[in-house]
């Protein structure tokens, strides 16, 4: 068996624990596969592919802040990371007419097809690693965590 976070529980672990190392095993494992197949099969990163995925969802285009608070990461990644999209000719920066010191982010066509396509493979790639799951057990897990979620959520409210 290979080394994760869930062989650092013990036997006599609290069950809360054991299932929030396994939780968080999947997801890097899921993490993990994606990662390789998007630097093997489109020689691009995580990190880029989500960026194009929010632009893609905004064909207008978004203002790099807004990009950076989507993605949760810093305005310096978000600048690296366009740089490097832009090079490409995947996407294009364009001056916020309102507001000059503002830009605005999109996808070039070029860039729309090559997310269109990476987006594709990876639904691909997803339905293969859940493929093992009968729909009963995919349906269970996925209410499962939607009920976590929504716990979890009321609980962040209680705090603040």
């Amino acid at each position: 068996m290979q080394n994760d976070l869930e062989t650092r529980a013990l036997e006599s672990d609290n069950p809360e624990l054991k299932l929030w190392l396994r939780l968080l095993t999947c997801s890097n494992l899921i993490e993990n596969k994606i990662r390789s197949r998007l630097r093997v099969e489109f020689e691009t990163t995580l990190p880029r592919f989500d960026l194009m995925a929010q632009l893609a969802q905004e064909p207008k285009g978004m203002k790099m802040g807004d990009l950076s608070e989507r993605l949760m990461v810093s305005n310096g990644n978000i600048t690296a990371i366009t740089g490097q999209l832009e090079k490409e000719e995947l996407i294009a920066r364009i001056v916020n007419k309102e507001d000059r010191r503002s830009t605005f982010i999109k996808l070039t066509p070029k860039g729309r097809r090559q997310y269109n396509k990476i987006a594709k493979a990876q639904g691909i790639w997803l339905q293969e690693m859940f493929d093992g799951l009968s729909q009963s057990s995919h349906k269970s897990l996925y209410k499962s965590l939607a009920d976590l979620k929504k716990r979890l959520l009321l609980n962040d409210e209680d705090v603040q």
